[in-house]
C-alpha cells in the first residue's frame, strides 16, 4: 500500500502548489501538507524605486487580480502623499474595482471553482472545466458567460486605461476622465452585470442546492472550519471592496476588533513554516497556536464568505436579499462551510454588479475634476482593498524623494493560508478511508483549498535562507534514472 500520495500540480488556480499526503498503517491519512513551492520577491524589487511606480510594479504580481495591487497600491500612494481623491476620481475606482471585483468572480465560477458542482466532483478530469461547463449547461449559456465578461473587460479597458494591467490609478486621483457617451456605455454593462449574476445565482439554485449529494458535501465536517473572520465594512457594517474598516468576528460571529488598516501591524502578525514560502497569518490579539480552529487559536479566514460572516449586511438591495437567503437555508450566521464560499462569491458578484450601476448613474463619474496634485513629503503610505480573495494591504515607506525604502504587501492568500492548510487537511482526512483513493477522491481534496481561490504569485513572501532544488532524470519508459538535490 502506498503510504504517501502527491497531488502534483494542483489545478484550477493562480500560481503553482502540491499537496503531500501521508497516510497510516490502516490507509486513512495522517497529515496532508498543501505545499507552495515557488518564490517571488516584490517587495525586494520595491526597494529604490519610486513609489509613483507601484501601482504597476506590482500589477504585474499576477495577472488574474492585478486590478486589486494596483488599486490598493493608488491608495497606499493617497496616503503616501496624504491627498484626498476628488468625488470623479473615486467614482471612476470603484466603477473599475466593483466592474472587476465583478468579473473576477464571474472568472471564479464558471471557469475554476464552479466545474466542481455544475460537472461534478467525481466527473473525469478532461470534463472539470469551462468546457465541461457549457457542455453541461449549453452553448448559449456559455456565448453569454463570454460575452458578459467581455463587456465588463472593456468598461475597465475604457476607464483604466488597460484591463489587465490598468493605468488609472495615481496619488491623488486618476489618469483620465470620463465623456458623457462612455457613462451611457457603463449603465448599460452595469445593467447587464445585475441580469447576468441574477442568472448565476440561479444556476447554482438549481444545480446546486437542489442536488441533495452537494449539499450534503457543502456541510460536511471534511469541509468545515470554526475559525475567526475578517473584511473591510462601511459605515453600517455592510461588505465594502474599496473602502472602511476592517472587522474582526469571532468563530460565533460577535465582533471581536474592528480597526483602521493603518493599525493592522497591532492586529496581525505572520508565522513561518519550512514546508512553504507562503508566510501565515494570525490574529495577533489571539496568538499563533498551530494550524487549529476554535476562539483559543488566532487562525482566522478572508474572501466571500468570510466578508459576509464578517459584516451585518450587503451594502444593495437584492444582495441584501441573497444574503438572507444564505443564512436562512444554511443555518443562521456565521457559516462556516468552506465550500459555501462558492455561495457567497455570487452573493457578492450580484452586490459589484448593483455597485456598478450606481458609481455608472454617478453624476460626478463625468467630472473634468480627476485629480487632487499632491503637494506633501512622502514618508509611510498604507492602503486596503478586498481583493477577490480577501483583504489586500500594501505597505510603504519613503525617503523624503519618494523613493521605496520598505514595502510590506499583506496579500488575501497570506490572511487564509492557515486556514487553508487546515482545509486541505481535514478534507483529505474525511474523502480517504481505508487506502482507498482514486482522481475523484483526490478531487475533491483539492477541491479544499479551490473554494479560497488562492493566487500563490502573490502570497510567496518567505524566504528561509535558501532555494530547495530537485532535478529528476526519466528515460523514455518513465523510469527515474537519476536524482540531483541541491537542499542548502
Amino acid at each position: 500500500m502506498a503510504r504517501q500520495i502527491t497531488i502534483d500540480p494542483i489545478t484550477r488556480l493562480e500560481g503553482h502548489g502540491k499537496i503531500e499526503i501521508f497516510l497510516n498503517d490502516q490507509g486513512n491519512v495522517h497529515r496532508a501538507y498543501f505545499q507552495v513551492p515557488e518564490l517571488r520577491g516584490f517587495e525586494r524589487f520595491a526597494q529604490g524605486r519610486p513609489a509613483e511606480d507601484m501601482p504597476q510594479i506590482t500589477s504585474r504580481i499576477c495577472g488574474v487580480c492585478p486590478t486589486a495591487h494596483h488599486m490598493a497600491s493608488a491608495k497606499a500612494l493617497d496616503d503616501l502623499y496624504k491627498v484626498e481623491p476628488p468625488p470623479a476620481a473615486r467614482a471612476i475606482r470603484q466603477l473599475v474595482y466593483n466592474t472587476f471585483m465583478f468579473e473576477d468572480h464571474a472568472l471564479h465560477f464558471y471557469f475554476l471553482g464552479g466545474p466542481d458542482f455544475v460537472v461534478g466532483p467525481d466527473a473525469p478530469k478532461a470534463q472539470r472545466n469551462v468546457l465541461g461547463v457549457i457542455g453541461k449547461v449549453g452553448l448559449e449559456i456559455g456565448k453569454r458567460v463570454i460575452e458578459m465578461r467581455r463587456a465588463a473587460r472593456q468598461l475597465i479597458t475604457l476607464a483604466g486605461g488597460k484591463v489587465i494591467h490598468p493605468v488609472l490609478g495615481l496619488p491623488g486621483g486618476v489618469a483620465k476622465a470620463l465623456r458623457p457617451e462612455d457613462q451611457t456605455l457603463c449603465i448599460e454593462v452595469a445593467d447587464q452585470a445585475v441580469e447576468f449574476a441574477l442568472f448565476s445565482l440561479q444556476i447554482f439554485r438549481d444545480v446546486v442546492l437542489k442536488n441533495r449529494q452537494y449539499v450534503d458535501l457543502i456541510t460536511s465536517d471534511a469541509y468545515t472550519h470554526r475559525t475567526y473572520y475578517m473584511g473591510l465594512v462601511d459605515e453600517n457594517n455592510d461588505v465594502n471592496f474599496y473602502d472602511g474598516m476592517l472587522r474582526v468576528v469571532d468563530p460565533q460571529g460577535k465582533q471581536f476588533v474592528k480597526f483602521p488598516v493603518r493599525d493592522y501591524l497591532k492586529h496581525i502578525a505572520e508565522h513561518v513554516e519550512p514546508w512553504s514560502y507562503i508566510k501565515f497569518c494570525y490574529l495577533k490579539d489571539v496568538g499563533w497556536k498551530g494550524f487549529e480552529e476554535g476562539p483559543q487559536s488566532g487562525v482566522y479566514a478572508v474572501a466571500p464568505l468570510a466578508r459576509l460572516n464578517a459584516a451585518a449586511g450587503m451594502p444593495t438591495s437584492r444582495a441584501q436579499e441573497a444574503y438572507e437567503e444564505f443564512y436562512s437555508v444554511l443555518g443562521g450566521k456565521p457559516v462556516h462551510h468552506t465550500l459555501a464560499t462558492h455561495w457567497a462569491r455570487l452573493i457578492e458578484m450580484l452586490s459589484a454588479a448593483e455597485m456598478m450601476g450606481d458609481f455608472a448613474r454617478s453624476p460626478d463619474l463625468i467630472s473634468p475634476n480627476i485629480r487632487t496634485i499632491p503637494t506633501a513629503t512622502p514618508q509611510e503610505g498604507i492602503g486596503v482593498v478586498e481583493a477577490p480573495r480577501g483583504t489586500l494591504i500594501h505597505h510603504y515607506q519613503t525617503d523624503a524623494r519618494g523613493l521605496i525604502t520598505k514595502a510590506n504587501l499583506i496579500v488575501a492568500t497570506q490572511n487564509n493560508a492557515a486556514r487553508i492548510a487546515m482545509s486541505v487537511d481535514r478534507a483529505a482526512k474525511g474523502v480517504i478511508r481505508n487506502g482507498r483513493v482514486d482522481d475523484g477522491l483526490l478531487n475533491q481534496v483539492e477541491m479544499a483549498f479551490r473554494a479560497y481561490d488562492p493566487c500563490h504569485g502573490c502570497a510567496t513572501h518567505a524566504l528561509q535562507g535558501q532555494m530547495p532544488l530537485v532535478v529528476r532524470v526519466y528515460d523514455a519508459a518513465g523510469q527515474l534514472l537519476r536524482e540531483i538535490r541541491q537542499d542548502g
